[in-house]
């Protein structure tokens, strides 16, 4: 079959590649001059690495899968990390049991009771029930008052703001699911891994193999319209020039699948309230010396200007970054919020006095670089009820498929769900793709989007 793949993040790429191996002649269309989506790569002058910070965990078990079928396995690196929490103008370590016990803004009765909701969080399977109630009023009615302020308020007006207020407990239990689990063995030790040379190296692998199965990836390119074809398949009009397909498959944002898609090929069941997104600023340093022990550094002080301090370099060796060791300053606000349009100067003035407070001995001289990363739409804001909110497409063609990441209601946006939601796909579609023949597209019933 020829199968149009429209979007050439990660989630494009496992799809044609898997497509391709099957013999199908795959063409992906993306409007950015490179492939990857939030996962791509940027350059850092003295080197190439992941534009945001991904990590992979132990129990990512569909993105380890995937990394040694298109042949990296070999490739993957893991090290053990350490998470840490700034408060009170301190650090402290979190990464063992000793050094939560002499956690000192915490009681031993309050670190009880932490210890016990993030046990209890790590081990709930059923989060509907959590998704109505608010993450503020639920973690104090599991670790106490006293807690959440010192504890948990301070991290959620950092990753959210105010906004934290309208958030449901889902966003909390998602993120100590993910990371809880990456603690292994009965030392509880943090392991994180990458590939070798970052993502980068994931989608050069992705291009190659795919081009070698006779696919195309069409960079640069705006696809304008996707309509039905004359009695099955589908017309994509790409640049003002129309093509068909057999097969299309739509890997975009819900907006924009509205824009392009004519309406006969698509139903969106709308809850009349729109879903809410968070944008990321994310200010890279490149540094002569290491910036931090800790993979991930916490900060409980809202005065601080970025959300965290993240120590790529204590997972990657600087062999791989040019000599420099790596380190992200992400800040998380909503996608309307004007500091995500704001200068690149603003932000270098703001985050760099964010340092100076917690570093007051820091030397300039040390910083090779300063990198300013911007993404408008990374995840969604988990409001109470989300998932009753958040539009449902349904396609009304056999030919049309739609498969994105708007619809991950319970989990927060990584690459491992990205590649369990493709896997998803061909349980569900599979066989849809196994032979030439096509259904007409007034035999077709309507046909679930997958995400």
């Amino acid at each position: 079959m020829r199968i149009g793949i429209i979007g050439g993040g990660l989630m494009g790429l496992a799809l044609a590649q898997r497509l391709g191996a099957s013999a199908h002649a795959v063409t992906v269309f993306e409007r950015a001059s490179q492939v990857g989506g939030l996962a791509t790569w940027h350059d850092f002058g003295r080197f190439t690495w992941d534009r945001f910070y991904h990590v992979i965990l132990p129990s990512d078990a569909p993105l380890i899968r995937f990394v040694g079928d298109i042949g990296l396995g070999s490739e993957l690196r893991w090290a053990a990390t350490k998470t840490g929490y700034y408060v009170d103008h301190a650090f402290y370590g979190l990464s063992n049991n000793l050094e939560f016990l002499k956690f000192p803004p915490l009681s031993l009765w309050s670190k009880f009771r932490l210890a016990l909701t993030i046990l209890y969080c790590a081990r709930i399977s059923d989060w509907r029930s959590l998704e109505k109630v608010r993450v503020e009023d639920w973690l104090i009615r599991t670790s106490g008052r006293t807690t959440f302020e010192k504890f948990w308020r301070p991290l959620l007006l950092a990753k959210l703001g105010a906004n934290y207020r309208r958030v449901s407990a889902v966003f909390i239990w998602s993120y100590i699911k993910r990371l809880f689990s990456a603690r292994e063995g009965s030392a509880k030790k943090e392991h994180m891994g990458h590939v070798r040379g970052g993502y980068k190296t994931v989608f050069e692998r992705l291009q190659s193999l795919i081009g070698a199965q006779g696919g195309s990836i069409r960079l640069g390119v705006e696809v304008e319209r996707v309509s039905a074809g004359p009695g099955a398949g589908m017309r994509v009009r790409v640049d003002g020039k129309v093509e068909s397909f057999d097969k299309v498959i739509f890997t975009g944002p819900v907006n924009v699948l509205r824009q392009v898609a004519d309406a006969g090929l698509v139903a969106i069941s709308e809850s009349g309230r729109d879903v809410e997104y968070l944008g990321v600023i994310c200010v890279v340093l490149a540094t002569r010396k290491p910036f931090t022990p800790y993979y991930i550094l916490n900060i409980g002080d809202e005065r601080i200007p970025f959300t965290g301090v993240i120590g790529m370099s204590t997972i990657v060796d600087p062999e791989e970054t040019g000599g420099l060791h790596v380190t992200y300053l992400p800040k998380y606000v909503l996608s309307d919020d004007p500091l995500l349009r704001a200068p690149d100067s603003e932000i270098h003035t703001r985050f760099l006095a964010g340092l100076r407070e917690m570093y007051p001995g820091l030397d300039l001289d040390d910083i090779d670089s300063i990198h300013i990363n911007r993404a408008v739409k990374v995840q969604p804001l988990q409001v109470i009820d989300y998932s009753t909110i958040v539009p449902q497409p349904r396609t009304r063609h056999a030919d049309f498929y739609v498969l994105n990441t708007a619809q991950f209601v319970n989990n927060t946006l990584n690459n491992n769900e990205v590649i369990r939601a493709v896997n998803r796909f061909f349980v569900d579609c599979g066989s849809q793709f196994e032979s030439r023949a096509v259904a007409p597209a007034a035999a077709a019933s309507p046909t679930p989007a997958f995400h």
